[in-house]
């Protein structure tokens, strides 16, 4: 009965922790949404507020009313991120599913080499050269995709684990025995075991991409055309510190600046940023789960 005791006090006090630590990641996420639709004269005046004094959906309809392009700025953004997850994900799980097998000749060499890009990279001006003069990519839609497709150790790391772990030798044995190829075996057998890693490394490769920036303001100097929806709030929340920044010395700019919500439109870009991960994550949050946790068990 003692030991009954404390294990139900020990989950009382888990779940307490938990419920803190969730209310720690949505409170935020809500008090963001509400100053994206709260009057940017009450925000500034009166500070982030859950009850805000006067709602207004200015800043929403400055987004996508100013010519800034958003919906188009949408659609590559989830162009590129089905692209680049798709042949993200193919070249993950081949690799990851080739090193896991103890007969692959040189499999150890391979290992290492993965592992060693975890630890070492090349460093940005080298990749900048390569990726601009070599292969010619800049100003091209693969420069946001290419850069990103060249997997992440971290992911065949822990595919490769859950290929060892979550997938029975046995049953692999089995299938050889009755004649499946190694091609058979992978896409009848081991893929289909191995959908909650695939749902798990496949979230990591999406939000990646969604999320990134960086290749657009790097490589993106001419085309505009092609800027995802983080480059396109990225440069509409430069083109507002600009106008802050510059409002003694240019004409007209504090009348430019007096019709931009300058502090509401950015928390209505953050929730335009994040708002797609947010619908999505539920939809695979089991796989992600049970991904994690077999995905991460040392193989």
């Amino acid at each position: 009965m003692q030991k009954m005791g404390q294990e139900k006090r020990f989950q009382i006090f888990g779940n307490i922790v938990m419920i803190i630590i969730t209310l720690a990641a949505i409170i935020p996420l809500i008090l963001l949404a509400i100053s994206s639709f709260t009057d940017n004269d009450a925000l500034i005046r009166n500070g982030y507020s859950f009850v805000p004094e006067k709602w207004s959906t200015y800043a929403y309809e400055y987004i996508f009313t100013s010519g800034n392009a958003v919906v188009h700025a949408y659609m590559i953004s989830f162009l590129l991120t089905a692209i680049g997850t798709l042949c993200g994900l193919t070249i993950t799980t081949l690799l990851a599913y080739a090193l896991s097998k103890k007969f692959l000749p040189g499999r150890g060499v391979l290992t290492f080499l993965v592992f060693f890009t975890m630890l070492f990279n090349g460093g940005l001006v080298p990749t900048y050269i390569n990726y601009t003069t070599v292969f010619g990519l800049k100003n091209t839609f693969f420069a946001l995709l290419i850069p990103g497709l060249l997997m992440n150790a971290f992911n065949i790391m822990m595919m490769k684990s859950y290929f060892v772990t979550g997938v029975p030798e046995e049953i692999m044995e089995a299938a050889y025995i009755d004649g499946a190829t190694e091609f058979q075996a992978f896409f009848r057998i081991a893929l289909p075991l191995a959908k909650p890693i695939i749902a798990t490394i496949g979230l990591f490769i999406g939000i990646g991409y969604w999320n990134d920036w960086m290749n657009g303001y790097i490589y993106l100097t001419k085309r505009t055309d092609l800027y995802s929806i983080q480059n396109l709030l990225n440069r509409m929340i430069q083109n507002i510190q600009f106008l802050s920044t510059n409002s003694g010395t240019i004409a007209n700019a504090n009348v430019g600046l007096a019709n931009i919500p300058s502090v509401s439109v950015r928390m209505a870009m953050a929730v335009v940023g994040v708002l797609p991960i947010i619908v999505i994550y539920p939809f695979i949050q089991n796989n992600f789960v049970k991904g994690i946790t077999l995905g991460g068990v040392k193989g």
